[in-house]
């Protein structure tokens, strides 16, 4: 029995795609938690055991837990709470359900940057890798997947590409540094979900295939969509009162802005591209398949 958190989201909607046609032939099962249960495909939900509620509910882990062999976890972040909160306080109910289940292997999202000068002081991600301390040590096999910013990111900014032609950041637009698709993580996910022949504590990268600055991604946009788009550097004080404007937790907006500069210090470079840690799918791919219809729609 394998136990899907987050099954609706860019991650975890690859991911049960991908289990729903390998997972059979393996002799697994599939259970999901879901807040909503309508937004599975009717097919879907024919296929899975359901469990309703918010992960982050002790009495939802507790149902959802029972006779579980390896569980996805994936916090989706609560912009009213700290950081801390948003992602240890989140997950603390359900450390307490894999132990008390013997749950064997736990996958979970995560971030790159561990060992790293900056880890301590890099805002969601120092958050999310104090979330993974608390996974490795509810006596599950556990693996981070370490992941960079995601392409998906840059759907927030559809709107003012397609009105401004202009996408924003706060990091040196020369800047290289590692980006992947969802898809790339969800089949990395998928891989140690079904083959659960690993033991112990560990993480995964997840690098894509090539590192890319704010401006190669601007080149590479104004190709694919066949229209300018430029890059604007944004400060990181425009970006924490823009965040406070929207109304995000003081604490939050300011874990993303700590993130951000720590990105900037080099957060994500601490780990070398090799064929086991590269992704396969390029910009140019995903701005084909998912950024071009989003913006030209």
């Amino acid at each position: 029995m394998i136990v899907i958190t987050g099954p609706t989201g860019n991650i975890g909607r690859p991911l049960l795609s991908l289990l729903l046609e390998s997972a059979p032939a393996a002799g697994e099962e599939l259970r999901v938690v879901v807040r909503d249960p309508a937004r599975l495909p009717d097919a879907v939900r024919a296929r899975v055991d359901v469990v309703t509620g918010s992960h982050g509910d002790a009495e939802v882990v507790d149902r959802a837990f029972e006779g579980a062999d390896a569980v996805f976890w994936l916090v989706p972040p609560d912009a009213s709470l700290a950081p801390e909160d948003a992602y240890c306080g989140f997950t603390r109910p359900a450390a307490e359900a894999l132990a008390a289940h013997g749950v064997g292997h736990v996958v979970g999202v995560s971030a790159l940057g561990r060992g790293t000068p900056v880890a301590h002081r890099a805002g969601l991600v120092t958050a999310s890798l104090a979330m993974d301390d608390l996974l490795a040590g509810t006596g599950a096999a556990y693996r981070a997947l370490a992941n960079p910013s995601f392409f998906e990111n840059l759907l927030e900014e559809a709107d003012s590409i397609r009105e401004k032609g202009v996408f924003t950041d706060t990091v040196a637009a020369e800047r290289k540094a590692p980006l992947v698709a969802c898809a790339d993580i969800a089949a990395a996910a998928a891989r140690l979900l079904l083959d659960r022949s690993w033991t112990g504590t560990g993480s995964v990268p997840v690098l894509g295939p090539q590192d890319l600055s704010p401006d190669d991604l601007a080149r590479i946009m104004t190709e694919q969509l066949g229209r300018p788009v430029r890059y604007e550097r944004q400060s990181l004080d425009d970006l924490r009162a823009t965040l406070v404007g929207y109304g995000l937790d003081e604490a939050f907006a300011q874990g993303i802005v700590d993130m951000k500069r720590a990105k900037d210090d080099g957060l994500d470079a601490g780990v070398a591209r090799t064929p086991d840690t590269a992704s396969p799918t390029t910009f140019e791919q995903w701005c084909a398949r998912t950024l071009k219809p989003a913006v030209l729609s």
